[in-house]
Formats: structure tokens, C-alpha cells, sequence
């Protein structure tokens, strides 16, 4: 029997129900959700757990854990084959001094390790550890896994989809987003990576509390991979004008990690710019600027190097709701500026893409539909949306998924949202105060409308819910009682159905018309939570 680590995510979920995902709302303050707190040992840094398991040699460390992170330690009996995992209570955990060297087992199976990040399925039989065959951690971190075990889902509609990304200006004040587009078919162009930087495996760390040395060999071996199913630089596809649709992330987000809803709209016929926000709500982006003659040229574009900008964490006595309305303030400044490039680039006009990717901008001249424009995000995107509604009415709809209202302005109550506007809700992240904020928005609006998703999760919308799989995903709730694919489906369909009546679209959208109104299976009309004030005692 060994202990082979706490897992290394906090549970998905908004702040009131402790942990969180990227694309949710912050994390939380108060450090457990399961059993006591682990005793600490004398001379440990606060807040810090030191995981480990027992080996032959005797206590192997693996690294210091924050607290707020612990969960159950996970162990895997390996005398039973297939193996099974069983949790035990943290209590029992105990607690040595401080290593002054962190050491690795070599005999740290790639089956054992998929206990470590909640979700990877694999079930492949482990090695003995008289195998020589098996390689310590650091070897296997070393490069990507080519073994699949998951997949983004393609897009259904009738165009092939590429993606490319676009960064103006040499300064955090440009625009950074990626495109995706009707695109010819191509069979010879590779798929666009999933998450295309290191540096965004250490933005996650930071956001979920991890150690960045952790974080990234993990997330680089689980997902380095990963791949969306929407060509690179492919060749766009003209011959007629495409309606638009801006995305917006959410908390802890990048703009990647959508890529299963905005390659669905681009294969329905929508041109799609995915923004990346630059206010500090990301895991992690970064622009570019004019780099020294001295430094080295390898990675970046000539005379140029990435500057980085991480997740900013609240500090220690800031009020939330002050802090996210000054970014949602500039996320709607930023999709509107994502708009206006789009726009240019239509016209025909010259722009500078810092990247210097293949794509040919030139052919997007004259292919967008200017009367057909909407903007659409997740959570703190959803508040984006409404927020981007109030200052610009080129949006001419909106569709906020699974929104948190906290950041929303108070004087956005008062009718300056004139468009339609669409909330599509998870099942389980909602609470009673968060919906009384839409139904105030929506008030007696027929072009406004909310639906609810049975059996999803916070999680349900972002790319998180297909690259994890089995019970580790539901117990951190990456997945809901609901498959991904339906639940993306509805989310999905219920959308295009709104954008086609509002965007007047000629297509056959309309044939879910039903789940608009919250008519149909898994989905309900407005809410499931009771907004109905207590009754006095």
C-alpha cells in the first residue's frame, strides 16, 4: 500500500462553497472542506502540510502542500488488479519535520500518478516495481504524454474550423485574443495546442494555491498534449459574411480553455474572436515588448519578449466587489476594443499581428456580417457581457453562461441593458442572492431569458469538463450528474437558437427553439433555486 498524495486541485464551486476552478468565482479564505486539520510539525512554515508516502528506504517527500488545498490522502492497493483507491480520514496523516531536500520515489508509477491530478483516467495495469521499465516522475515530466485519454469535442456544424491568434501593439494596452473561423478543410495542418505555454501551467498554480514547480510538471504531463480540434493558420473560408461573436473568460481563465463552445459557433458559421483580459482576472497572459539587442532571439519574434502578467489575489482587507468592478470595467473595454479590430480588418485595413503567425488577415476583408454582432462569456465573462451590452449597442444580443453578478454595477439595474440577453445556468453553482440579481436584470423583459442546465456544474462549460474523466472528476466537480457532451449540447443549441432570432439568422437553429424557454429534456425554465424570502419563525 502507498500514499501517493492529497490531490493537488481545489474543489470547483464559488467562493461560498470553498475552492475553485478556473473560470469560477475567488477562491476561498477558510482552509478545509473535509474531516479536522492536519496536525502540523514543529518548526513548519504555517499554513504548509508536508505530503509524503513510505517507501522502502523509509519517508520519501514529495513536496509541502498549502492547507487550503488538503484533501484526503488517496491510497491505491496494488495487490488487486484492476487497482482500487480508497479514502482515508486526514487525522490519521502524520506529520514530520521539514525536509531540507525534497527526494522522489523512483518507483512513482505513471498509473499511480493519475491519482495526482483529479480527473485523468487510466487504467492501465501498474508496473511492478521491480520493472525497469518505469521512470521516476522527473523523467516522465520531461516530455508530453502521446497517449490519449480524452478529447475536446469537434464541432458539429457543416464548416471545418481553424484558429489563429492575434496581438496588436507592443504594449498592455492592445488587444490579445484567438480567432476562430470557417476554415477549408486541411488535412496536412495540425491541431492548435490547448494550452500554448508554460507560463500558463504556472498561472494556474498561483491561482489554485500551488506550488509552481508542482503545478506545471503536472499540468504540463496531463495536458501538455492536449490539443483543440480546430486547425492552426488554416486557410479561411470566404464567400460569405459570418456573423460575429466576442467571448469573454472567466475568473482564472485564459482564452484557450473554451474552445469546445467557440469551435462549435465557428463550425455553425460564426466568426469568433476569444479574448484574453489583461485586468489580472487571468491565470495568466502576457504582451509583448521590444526586447534588448543582447538578449537572446530563440523563442519570441525578432527584437521581441513576452511580458507576463499573473492572477492578482485579493489583498489582505480589499473588498472584493470594488476590485472585480474595476476589471469587469475594463474586460467590457476590452471586448469592445476585440470588436472595433475585428471591424478594421474587415474594412480591409492593414493591422500588425506582434506574433507573426502565417494567417493571411487579408482574407477576412469583407467577411464579417457588421448587423450580426454578440457577445457571449462564462462567469466573471457572463458579467463581462452584460456590462459590454450597457456601453455598446453594435452587441446587439448577449448570452451569459453560469454568470456571477457580483462584479455587475449597480446603474446596470436601471434599463441601461436594452438587448436581449440570455442566462443559461448551471444546476449546482447558483445561489438565491446571485439570482435575485437576474431576475432584477431581466425584470419583465420577454427578450430576456433564463434557463437551467439539470445536472451540470460550474465546470460544465469550460474545456476543464472533457479533458477529466471518472469519479475523481465528479468528486471535485469538473463534471456534473449530467454527460459533458449533452450538457454542452444544450448549452450549445439553446444559444444558437437565441442568436438566431435575435441576430436574424437564416438557418435552422430554430429547431431548438424549446430550450430557450426551458422546454425539453435536462433543462428547465428560469431557476431551481428558491428566491422566496424565509418565513419568520
Amino acid at each position: 500500500m502507498r500514499l501517493l498524495s492529497p490531490a493537488l486541485c481545489a474543489s470547483p464551486g464559488p467562493a461560498r462553497r470553498g475552492g475553485v476552478t478556473p473560470g469560477t468565482a475567488t477562491p476561498p479564505r477558510h482552509p478545509f472542506r473535509h474531516g479536522q486539520p492536519d496536525r502540523v510539525s514543529t518548526g513548519a512554515e504555517p499554513g504548509i502540510r508536508h505530503s509524503f508516502w513510505k517507501n522502502g528506504s523509509g519517508v520519501v517527500f514529495l513536496c509541502d502542500i498549502p492547507l487550503p488545498l488538503m484533501h484526503r490522502p488517496v491510497f491505491l492497493e496494488e495487490q488487486q488488479n484492476p487497482p482500487s483507491v480508497r479514502f482515508v480520514a486526514p487525522h490519521i496523516s502524520r506529520v514530520p519535520p521539514r525536509p531540507l531536500q525534497t527526494k522522489i520515489s523512483s518507483h512513482f508509477s505513471v498509473s499511480a500518478r493519475c491519482c495526482l491530478l483529479p480527473g485523468i483516467q487510466d487504467t492501465r495495469k501498474i508496473p511492478s516495481r521491480t520493472d525497469s521499465s518505469v521512470k521516476s516522475p522527473i523523467e516522465m515530466w520531461s516530455t508530453n504524454s502521446t497517449e490519449k485519454f480524452y478529447r475536446i469535442p469537434e464541432g458539429k456544424g457543416p464548416h471545418s474550423v481553424g484558429c489563429t491568434d492575434l496581438m496588436t501593439e507592443n504594449a498592455v494596452e492592445g488587444s490579445f485574443l484567438r480567432l476562430y473561423y470557417p476554415a477549408y478543410d486541411a488535412t496536412d495542418i495540425e491541431e492548435a495546442r490547448w494550452i500554448p505555454d508554460k507560463e500558463y501551467y504556472q498561472g494556474l498554480s498561483d491561482f489554485l494555491n500551488m506550488y509552481r514547480v508542482v503545478g506545471e510538471r503536472l499540468f504540463h504531463y496531463y495536458v501538455g498534449s492536449v490539443t483543440c480540434p480546430a486547425k492552426s493558420n488554416a486557410a479561411f473560408k470566404p464567400g460569405e459574411k459570418y456573423p460575429l461573436l466576442v467571448f469573454s473568460h472567466g475568473l482564472g481563465a485564459f482564452r484557450t480553455i473554451y474552445s469546445a463552445i467557440c469551435i462549435e459557433m465557428a463550425s455553425q458559421g460564426f466568426i469568433v474572436a476569444a479574448v484574453e483580459h489583461r485586468d489580472e482576472s487571468a491565470s495568466a497572459t502576457y504582451y509583448c515588448k521590444r526586447r534588448s539587442v543582447s538578449e537572446s532571439q530563440e523563442e519570441s519574434p525578432p527584437n521581441m519578449e513576452k511580458e507576463w502578467i499573473y492572477y492578482r489575489k485579493l489583498k489582505t482587507g480589499e473588498e472584493e466587489r470594488c476590485l472585480r468592478h474595476k476589471q469587469v470595467q475594463q474586460r467590457a473595454q476590452e471586448c469592445i476594443k476585440a470588436l472595433n479590430l475585428i471591424l478594421r480588418i474587415n474594412s480591409g485595413e492593414e493591422v500588425t499581428n506582434v506574433l507573426h503567425s502565417d494567417f493571411d488577415w487579408n482574407s477576412l476583408k469583407d467577411s464579417v456580417d457588421t448587423s450580426r454582432i454578440a457577445v457571449m462569456g462564462h462567469s466573471f465573462g457572463g458579467a463581462t457581457v452584460i456590462e459590454s451590452l450597457s456601453k455598446e449597442i453594435r452587441f446587439r444580443c448577449g448570452i451569459a453562461l453560469d454568470v456571477w453578478m457580483l462584479p455587475v454595477g449597480d446603474d446596470i439595474y436601471q434599463n441601461s441593458v436594452q438587448q436581449p440577453l440570455l442566462f443559461i445556468n448551471s444546476e449546482k453553482f447558483q445561489w438565491a442572492e446571485n439570482i435575485l440579481k437576474i431576475k432584477k436584470l431581466i425584470s419583465n423583459d420577454t427578450n430576456k431569458k433564463m434557463i437551467t442546465i439539470k445536472g451540470s456544474v460550474h465546470q460544465s462549460f469550460p474545456d476543464f469538463t472533457f479533458v477529466s474523466g471518472g469519479i475523481i472528476a465528479r468528486f471535485f466537480k469538473l463534471k456534473g450528474e449530467i454527460d459533458p457532451n449533452e450538457a454542452i449540447d444544450i448549452s450549445n443549441h439553446a444559444s444558437l437558437a437565441f442568436l438566431q432570432k435575435h441576430l436574424s439568422l437564416k438557418k435552422d437553429f430554430d429547431q431548438w427553439d424549446s430550450l430557450v424557454d426551458g422546454i425539453g429534456p435536462n433543462v428547465i425554465p428560469g431557476t431551481n433555486i428558491d428566491t422566496s424570502p424565509a418565513e419568520p419563525e
